[in-house]
């Protein structure tokens, strides 16, 4: 059994849950959509990206589904607990959030639409919730790879608050942090491409209508 938190509150590093130095499942060799490989390491050239933007389900089909993106997994990522699984994850125990990796091409498509893609599909104005899903593990994210990346990321973060601002939204509550010392931990077989093998499946992705000023690319559903 698991403590679920009624206000949802980051656990301190020692408070979070020990987790297990390997992971207990085998992910599958290829995405089902995109037929590439889910690990690396990956074809000379292209870049990763990290992003949280709530449930990850429909977060990752709306990469997947960006001309450029070569291959998509799910995972956990930003949290202390090694290894987690989601159900320690749901418990709001672990510390993690629930991530997209997105290793693209970067001579296809840039960093900066991908932002654009990530900002116009989720609402990043509501802290530990997205929608009516509530925990930490659907806290909004960016976690970078590169200063480039945190460069891009800073500035698209600036250029959309100052829209959502006229449009009456929140302030931006993102986190942004560097990828290094914050491990991607990839999630269960079962949970990678999801909507691809359950069409009709929950997909909680919903932005706030107000269009990033970056980028060229509009965000799919």
């Amino acid at each position: 059994m698991f403590l679920y938190r009624r206000t949802p509150e980051m656990p301190a590093p020692e408070q979070a849950l020990k987790g297990r130095p390997e992971p207990e499942f085998t992910l599958p060799d290829r995405h089902t959509v995109l037929g590439t490989p889910l690990l690396g390491p990956y074809p000379e050239g292209l870049e990763v990206a990290d992003f949280g933007l709530g449930c990850f389900w429909g977060a990752e089909r709306v990469f997947w589904r960006t001309p450029g993106v070569w291959t998509t997994l799910v995972g956990y990522q930003g949290g202390s607990t090694p290894h987690p699984s989601y159900e320690e994850v749901c418990s709001g125990l672990t510390g993690h959030t629930e991530a997209v990796r997105v290793v693209y091409d970067p001579s296809e498509v840039s960093y900066e639409t991908l932002l654009k893609v990530f900002w116009e599909s989720h609402d990043p104005t509501q802290g530990y919730r997205q929608g009516n899903d509530v925990g930490t593990q659907y806290r909004s994210a960016v976690y970078t790879h590169s200063p480039a990346q945190a460069a891009a990321a800073e500035a698209s973060r600036d250029a959309y608050q100052r829209v959502l601002t006229s449009a009456g939204h929140g302030t931006i509550t993102t986190e942004l942090l560097p990828a290094e010392d914050r491990p991607f931990y990839p999630a269960e077989p079962y949970h990678q491409q999801y909507l691809d093998k359950n069409p009709a499946g929950y997909c909680g992705i919903g932005g706030t209508g107000v269009s990033c000023p970056i980028g060229v690319a509009p965000a799919g559903d």
